[in-house]
């Protein structure tokens, strides 16, 4: 993996082991000579994750829809900033820049975002491992409720283990450097979208 997309709040959250997550993933991620796609704001976790592989002389990539400028202020320290017109022409780009997706505590904004690159998965529009750093059990419901779409007939047990998850980076890392992407069939051709 040369390259991963992190997902994350443009908020710190109320807890300090978030920001200090994050800024550990930023620091592993630019010794392992990984670069980091993400959403090109200097605030919250956004931030956090930046300035740890900047500090650690990594690259970093943002990709910062124009409208949202003023709200979440760009990041001048980057090595490149992409300005993009439209949210899904932001996750769109950084789809195509990197080679897995990281998801850390967020919101909706960071949900949907994590969701959009699962489903593209499934429908097999790419082979990406997508992982979710659990930090300090964050995301515990959100993978008791996959198992209830599951146990439900909702999501096929292959696509719920398409979401990589672990409390650990070094782990996760690794999970993501070992991903297969399924081979069950799927309902649409990328050609077809």
């Amino acid at each position: 993996m040369k390259r991963i997309t992190v997902f994350c709040g443009s908020s710190f959250g109320n807890e300090a082991i978030y920001k200090e997550q994050a800024t550990l993933l930023g620091q592993t991620l630019a010794k392992h000579n990984i670069e980091l796609v993400y959403g090109g704001a200097n605030v919250g976790l956004m931030g956090a994750v930046a300035d740890g592989v900047l500090n650690e002389g990594g690259k970093v990539i943002g990709v910062l829809p124009d409208f949202l400028r003023s709200k979440e202020i760009a990041h001048l320290g980057l090595t490149e900033l992409i300005l993009v017109e439209s949210m899904h022409e932001r996750k769109t780009k950084m789809n195509d820049l990197c080679d897995g997706v990281i998801a850390l505590p967020g919101g909706f904004g960071t949900l949907e975002e994590l969701f959009e690159m699962v489903t593209w998965a499934q429908l097999g529009l790419h082979k990406k491992p997508i992982a979710i750093l659990n930090i300090d059990g964050f995301y515990d419901s959100l993978v008791e409720l996959t198992n209830t779409m599951v146990e439900k007939g909702f999501l096929k047990n292959v696509n719920q283990k398409m979401l990589l998850v672990s409390d650990n980076i070094d782990d996760l890392l690794d999970k993501m450097k070992n991903y297969v992407a399924p081979t069950v069939g799927k309902w649409i051709d990328k050609k077809e979208v």
